[in-house]
């Protein structure tokens, strides 16, 4: 039996099991034979174990005219309820609802009564009392009567006045008139109708200027100043510009938010009361940072937020929603310069280690990738 052959199989044998079964030591020490591969068993030896490949943005803060955004309403910028001095008959033809009137328009006529008989009465009796008035003070002057009767006829024509006075008073308070140049809220009451004192004739509201009443929270407050510009977008999607008149000094105790009015023209009554308005309201700008929705995460105390790397480890950082786009949103809170994972963020936890691919955040994908310089490449070939 010739030896050589048995030779060369066990020589076959044992090239295949390096091949099959230690390929990987065989290929190191082949690489560190060569000394180009070196670099990168240096590298996978320096990159901590478990370490969980993800992908982030190198982001810098921005200046952001950032504006306190709120709801609200519009509200007319007056609205009075006009209401019977007096109990009469109403004897006027009622006007429609949202009818136009100008300031001393006859919205409700009172029957007068005998008012009038009342105020011939009053006249009367003030004729009379300036008659003994009269003589009363020249008899004083001749010594003919007393001190005391002269002033008894002096008071009763005083009273003599003030009744003409007061019976003047009741038959105006028969027309009841519009304060302000306004619309009607409602029509006014009935022809026939009786109003007892303090019975509602019309309401009348003011629609120009319009007012803007929105409720701004505590965290925002400071940032809004009277005077400050104010834009508004209605439902409608008509937009409308004005100043704020108007911030509230305490909260309401429910909402823990403060009001703010702002007054906007409104010369063809084309914007309507109780209309929701959406409104920005002018401030100083903030520094923040553009970043994708999706790289935003809650911690397990459900604080938002996102994940940042820094020195090859994850930690997680609060940040404050300023504003959203279709593109991605602005985040306030964190660093001037930072690196925030957008990919990978949900795999880790505070102090994992990571392995950072920068990539540029573009709206809808993300840009080629770029490695940092000094951190390996994840490993992204396929499992065998």
């Amino acid at each position: 039996m010739r030896p050589i052959p048995i030779i060369n199989a066990i020589l076959v044998l044992g090239v295949l099991y390096l091949l099959v079964f230690e390929r990987d030591r065989l290929m190191g020490f082949a690489g560190k034979s060569g000394g180009e591969p070196e670099t990168e068993i240096t590298a996978q030896a320096e990159t901590p174990e478990g370490a969980v490949p993800v992908q982030a943005v190198s982001s810098v803060a921005r200046a952001l005219d950032q504006g306190v955004l709120t709801r609200g309403q519009t509200e007319a910028a007056r609205r009075v309820e006009l209401r019977a001095e007096t109990s009469a008959r109403v004897i006027s033809e009622p006007l429609p609802k949202g009818h136009a009137v100008t300031q001393g328009d006859v919205l409700c006529a009172l029957d007068p009564g005998t008012r009038p008989a009342a105020l011939a009465e009053a006249q009367a009796r003030l004729t009379e009392a300036q008659l003994n008035a009269t003589a009363a003070q020249k008899l004083q002057a001749g010594g003919y009567r007393s001190d005391t009767s002269a002033a008894s006829a002096l008071s009763a024509l005083e009273a003599a006045t003030a009744g003409v006075e007061a019976a003047q008073t009741e038959l105006a308070r028969l027309k009841i008139t519009a304060p302000f140049d306004g619309i009607l809220e409602g029509e006014t009451a009935e022809i026939g109708s009786f109003l007892a004192a303090g019975g509602l004739c019309a309401t009348v509201i003011a629609l120009n200027p319009m007012k803007l009443v929105g409720y701004v929270p505590e965290t925002e407050i400071d940032r809004v100043k009277t005077g400050a510009q104010v834009g508004g977008r209605l439902a409608t999607g008509r937009e409308i510009l004005g100043r704020v008149t108007y911030v509230a000094q305490s909260a309401d105790a429910t909402t823990r938010t403060f009001t703010v009015e702002a007054e906007v023209a409104n010369p063809d009554a084309a914007i309507r009361e109780g209309q929701t308005v959406e409104m920005i309201i002018a401030a100083d700008g903030t520094k923040a940072h553009f970043l994708p929705a999706s790289a935003l995460t809650l911690n397990d105390d459900g604080q938002l937020g996102v994940r940042i790397a820094r020195n090859g480890v994850a930690h997680f950082a609060p940040v404050t929603f300023l504003r959203d786009t279709a593109d991605g949103v602005w985040l306030a809170g964190l660093p001037e310069r930072v690196d925030v994972i957008v990919v990978g963020q949900d795999y880790v936890t505070e102090g994992s280690p990571v392995i950072v691919t920068l990539v540029d955040h573009a709206p809808g994908d993300v840009a080629q990738d770029t490695p940092r310089p000094g951190t390996p490449a994840p490993d992204t070939a396929p499992a065998q």
